[in-house]
């Protein structure tokens, strides 16, 4: 296959190289027969042919030569055609890297205006920051040195004033302490009260009030005792009541729960033939129609008047109840609800009498019921004792 592709491509040299082929043969063939009808010598017709054959040589050589030329004349062409096209194709790979690397100097030219504005801009910002930082020390500063002399000032003038106020608050304290200890023995000696009795002091009233009722009971010996509010207190009076021999207590309590606890420790002690605690919820009280008062005192919660209505011939009230956190003057309608029902020999005992509220209550007791006298005894929250002026 590959030799007759080659003779396709060299057609047109065969044309000339068959012809001169044949001729050489024919020529050969005419010195054999020469040679051979004896015209001519062997000897003669082979240097004959071999002249021919050289020439022949040299005519095919001759015509390779030319085939040869053309060829590599062929061969130079397509090289100098690729050489064209390479310079073509690298001109134009050169002036693409220009491009790109004119376009990257650009980019990087940009960058670095940017890096530098940048620069700038961290740099005023770093002094506009060390500035700022500098004049907030600076206030900083003058604020702690007019903090110091300040300080120096309050030291000056209020610790002295603070250390008094506190050795007075201590002195008061250590009194009252020592008041209430002794106002506990006195009470448990002269009650002969159980070894283990409720607390006082605190939400309970003070040793040092119950000491002021207790010796009030031992005074008058009333037949009925009421407390408006419930607790350790009425252990406590039931004790005096018992040792005194005469009377009985009924203790008012607004709350369901503490009611209850009161009745234990009433029945814990055995004095529930003397105490008795009952329910009287807080409601809307109004004054009656023969006492002095305001209009607006209907609005104001009081014990429920039914867990009173059959009491008769008080002899003693200890007011210790409604809380003051229930109302403004909370304690207000205890006296014109309950004079009414007592003796004429009655004492009213205002426990925490000390407090702005109570004041109060005080101020308008003695005002809208002038037949009272009252007396300030002195206990750590205040009491004050209200009885009947002698006619």
């Amino acid at each position: 296959m590959r030799f007759l592709r080659l003779l396709r491509s060299r057609r047109k040299y065969l044309a000339v190289a068959v012809p001169a082929g044949a001729v050489g043969l024919a020529g050969l063939a005419g010195i054999a027969a020469l040679a051979s009808s004896g015209a001519l010598s062997w000897e003669g017709a082979l240097l004959l042919a071999a002249t021919g054959a050289v020439g022949a040589a040299a005519a095919a050589n001759a015509l390779l030569a030319v085939v040869l030329v053309r060829r590599v004349g062929a061969v130079s062409r397509k090289v100098k055609d690729i050489d064209r096209r390479v310079d073509a194709q690298g001109r134009t790979v050169v002036e693409a890297v220009g491009a790109d690397r004119l376009e990257m100097v650009t980019a990087l030219d940009s960058a670095r205006e940017e890096l530098k504005e940048i620069d700038r801009r961290v740099d005023a910002n770093g002094r506009k920051v060390v500035e700022t930082v500098e004049a907030d020390r600076l206030e900083t500063v003058k604020t702690l040195g007019s903090t110091r002399n300040e300080l120096k000032r309050m030291r000056a003038r209020v610790l002295p004033e603070m250390s008094a106020e506190l050795s007075r608050s201590v002195a008061v304290q250590g009194r009252n302490d020592y008041e209430q200890q002794v106002a506990w023995a006195e009470l448990r000696d002269h009650l002969g009260a159980a070894a283990f009795m409720p607390p006082l002091r605190g939400w309970a009233a003070s040793p040092d009030v119950m000491r002021v009722v207790v010796r009030l009971v031992d005074r008058h010996g009333p037949d009925l005792v009421v407390e408006c509010g419930s607790g350790a207190s009425s252990v406590w009076l039931g004790y005096a009541l018992r040792r005194a021999g005469r009377g009985r207590l009924v203790a008012l309590e607004h709350s369901g729960y503490y009611a209850e606890r009161s009745r234990r420790l009433v029945r814990d002690h055995g004095l529930d033939d003397i105490v008795e605690i009952r329910d009287a919820p807080l409601t809307e009280w109004s004054p009656d129609s023969g006492a002095d008062g305001d209009a607006d005192e209907a609005d104001r919660p009081w014990y429920d008047a039914a867990a009173v209505a059959d009491l008769h011939d008080i002899g003693l009230v200890f007011v210790d109840g409604p809380p003051g956190s229930t109302a403004e003057q909370a304690r207000y309608p205890a006296l014109p609800v309950l004079i009414p029902r007592c003796a004429s020999d009655a004492v009213f005992v205002l426990d925490d009498a000390d407090r702005p509220d109570e004041r109060a209550v005080e101020e308008r007791w003695l005002e809208e019921f002038p037949e009272l006298s009252v007396e300030e005894e002195q206990t750590e929250k205040g009491a004050r004792v209200f009885t009947r002026k002698a006619l």
